[in-house]
């Protein structure tokens, strides 16, 4: 097998696992993005003090524990997310779209771009980095 063959055999099987993961949060299956997640993650999120689901997180569960995180803190109705592209080079995965919701405790609106960076290893996310708009976020979470 070529260097290029094995190059594209691994951005197909980051793909994948890009669109499993993208899969299960739309469903909110954290049992099934439990699995997903290394049992150690590079997680990175800028932490926040006011915006409840913004912590520190490194292993499977507690990754996949987020998404349940955000819906309870947030308006279901009022979620939306949009992948405007997907980046995908080896191991590596860059996804860039828009978010927006509502913080149920507050009511208001927040609503930016975003960029998440995905690494994936033996089919199993490794890395995860999420940017996003943090003051939108932290300002919609403040009474």
């Amino acid at each position: 097998m070529t260097t290029a063959t094995t190059h594209t055999a691994t951005a197909d099987a980051t793909r994948a696992t890009v669109q499993k993961y993208l899969a299960l949060r739309l469903a909110g299956d954290t049992e099934g993005l439990t699995a997903l997640f290394a049992d150690e993650v590079d997680w990175l999120l800028a932490e926040n003090p006011v915006v409840p689901w913004i912590r520190p997180r490194s292993t499977a569960a507690e990754c996949a524990a987020q998404i349940r995180e955000v819906t309870e803190h947030t308006v279901p109705e009022d979620a939306r997310a949009s992948v405007d592209t997907v980046l995908v080079d080896g191991t590596d995965a860059v996804l860039m779209g828009h978010l927006s919701g509502t913080v149920r405790a507050t009511g208001k609106s927040f609503a930016g771009p975003f960029a998440l960076r995905l690494t994936v290893e033996g089919g199993r996310i490794t890395r995860h980095h999420l940017y996003e708009n943090s003051v939108s976020i932290a300002a919609a979470c403040t009474p």
